[in-house]
């Protein structure tokens, strides 16, 4: 289907948001009435651009609180609707979207409104152009889409049909069904959009925090079948008016909305992508450094032994159990320690390369010598390094294993232990939260949870976490404003065992530091869980925290920060799917406590 974004949904110029649409791959724009106003250009020029680029001008918005008002008003109206209608002649748009009227002076008058929405399509059809009445979940009196219908039903003309919007629908929790009855030809157009699910006023969360299909929790995939099997044959376009997006790149914007779109037609039949391929486990952790003795010294005493060097470039392996980290020595000095990579194991890394290139991710070079085993990789939207590899259950013989690469180290103990990777946490920059989102549901095939906020010393972060069926593999998504003092925000990688305090006793008799927690926060502890007797004062003694849910208990602690990377121990008990997020505010004040003290 032909694919098309509203401009007000891209940061910039109108000419660098048509050039952002473009390169994205959509087929068409919906011009924003402020955007023209704003531009230089005059709008045969814009007409030319968007013509050079491959672009059609599906729609012209918004015209506002046009029916249902005083007839000295309505002729106003008109006079107003002449001169756009123009103005959309020379811009070469052929639909105009109206929406119900928010004006005070509107009256609850059905009939008046058809009859002033049917003169407004005799002035368009003069001109060759369609009226699109769609229903605002604010409307004053026409505010949901079924009544928009009758209105749109009742006037009966050839001009006047009505746009859908998924925002506008599902905000109001009306039932989408009735869209089926709906002729498809008078559907004159098709807006979509998704958004969390938080308590706020509709108008205040639809001005500011829509998002891409796929990113939030309406079901939007839901509507457009409803549509589609109403007969509507339009373009797909995306209405999304959001505070980050208005911000952030314009470029990078553009084609997360397209993925959205793309993901959208393949979850109602309409587009075929490569299957998702979900992997089934972390193989391993990439840590780039120029200082490798800090988190060596760290990984050490977590119990890692260094097994293996890479061939030909400065990485070594480290591992403990089915845990395995990767030390990439070959940072500049001033990058500090990171994580840089991700090694993803797949029953397909072929297929799952194939995915994640037809929906827009970047596929990465890999710099390799010829013995080296091929390895596809992408980059995730905060630019983390994401490799394919084959899982324990591909063929060998016709996927070689990543592991080929490293030389085993002289007299290098096996990897000891039950350790594995349980999670990761990655910061993710305050403009790319719900790309990431999107990209792992759609690129990686991860279920994601409803976002969850959670405080800092420097107010709300935003967490979201998304995960493989079967919890194989498990990423907590962050992002939260930086910190006043300038710290960027640590990713950390969670390591599962069977007896935390076990663990955390082994690593400190290594020499390993871990995070002290506050004595108030374990006399909270005791007021809301019954604890065996001792194990409450051993956790406090080892700076262990706790939580339980119906599926068990969740018990964990912290190492020290190095760099810009920690580690987490974690005890989880088979039914318990959470990640410690209660705890968090408690973590986080700890972390900003102890840089402090440094």
């Amino acid at each position: 289907m032909r694919t098309s974004i509203a401009t007000v949904s891209l940061s910039g110029s109108l000419t660098e948001k048509l050039t952002a649409a473009a390169r994205a791959g959509f087929d068409g724009v919906e011009i924003f009435e402020n955007d023209l106003l704003a531009s230089p250009l005059p709008p045969e020029e814009i007409r030319a651009r968007c013509a050079d680029l491959g672009l059609r001008i599906d729609l012209y918005q918004p015209m506002r609180d046009i029916e249902a008002v005083p007839e000295k008003v309505h002729a106003g109206n008109l006079k107003r609707a002449r001169h756009k209608f123009e103005l959309m002649r020379r811009l070469g748009a052929d639909t105009v979207l109206v929406c119900s009227s928010v004006s005070p002076l509107a009256v609850d008058d059905d009939a008046l409104a058809t009859a002033q929405l049917a003169r407004l399509a005799d002035l368009a059809q003069e001109f060759g152009i369609r009226v699109a009445y769609e229903a605002l979940a604010w409307g004053r009196h026409v505010n949901t889409y079924d009544h928009a219908w009758r209105i749109v039903e009742a006037a009966g003309h050839p001009a006047l049909g009505t746009c859908l919007d998924s925002f506008h629908i599902l905000s109001r929790g009306s039932d989408p069904r009735g869209i089926a009855d709906i002729p498809g030809d008078r559907i004159f157009f098709l807006q979509l959009a998704d958004a969390p699910l938080p308590a706020m006023d509709v108008l205040q969360w639809s001005r500011h925090h829509r998002c891409f299909p796929g990113q939030g929790g309406l079901d939007v995939a839901g509507l457009l079948r409803h549509v589609l099997d109403a007969g509507y044959r339009g373009p797909l376009s995306l209405e999304v008016f959001n505070d980050v997006h208005r911000q952030a790149d314009a470029g990078a914007t553009a084609v997360d909305a397209h993925r959205s779109l793309l993901l959208l037609q393949e979850a109602v039949g309409a587009a075929e992508l490569p299957p998702r391929v979900v992997p089934t486990g972390i193989a391993f952790a990439e840590l780039l450094t120029a200082d490798a003795e800090p988190v060596t010294a760290l990984l050490a005493a977590l119990g890692f032994a260094r097994t293996a060097r890479h061939r030909g470039k400065p990485v070594d392996l480290w591992e403990h159990g089915a845990a395995r980290i990767l030390v990439n020595t070959g940072a500049d000095r001033r990058d500090g320690t990171r994580l840089a990579a991700i090694g993803l194991a797949s029953p397909d890394p072929a297929g799952a390369a194939r995915r994640a290139e037809a929906l827009h991710a970047p596929v990465l070079p890999c710099r390799r010598a010829p013995e080296d085993a091929p390895l596809d990789a992408v980059a995730a939207p905060d630019g983390t390094e994401l490799f394919f590899l084959a899982d324990e259950t591909s063929d060998p013989s016709r996927l070689p294993r990543w592991r080929g690469d490293f030389a085993a180290l002289p007299d290098a103990p096996g990897p000891a232990g039950a350790t594995r990777i349980d999670h990761l946490a990655l910061t993710q920059p305050w403009h790319r939260y719900d790309a990431a989102t999107l990209f792992h549901r759609s690129v990686l095939g991860l279920d994601a949870r409803e976002s969850i906020d959670l405080a800092d010393p420097y107010g709300l972060r935003r967490s979201r976490a998304v995960a493989s069926a079967d919890g194989g593999v498990r990423i907590a998504l962050t992002v939260g404003a930086a910190p006043a003092d300038g710290t960027v925000h640590a990713a950390h990688i969670a390591l599962a065992t069977d007896d935390v305090v076990a663990a955390a006793r082994a690593l400190r008799a290594a020499g390993g530091r871990l995070l002290p927690v506050p004595d108030n926060y374990y006399d909270d502890l005791a007021a809301r869980f019954a604890f065996a007797e001792g194990e409450l004062e051993t956790y406090h003694e080892l700076g262990i925290l706790y939580d339980r849910d119906a599926g068990g208990a969740f018990r964990h602690c912290y190492t020290e920060t190095v760099g810009r990377v920690f580690f987490e121990l974690v005890q989880r008990d088979p039914g318990h799917q959470g990640y410690g997020a209660v705890n968090a505010p408690v973590r986080l004040a700890a972390q900003h406590t102890g840089r402090l003290l440094r």
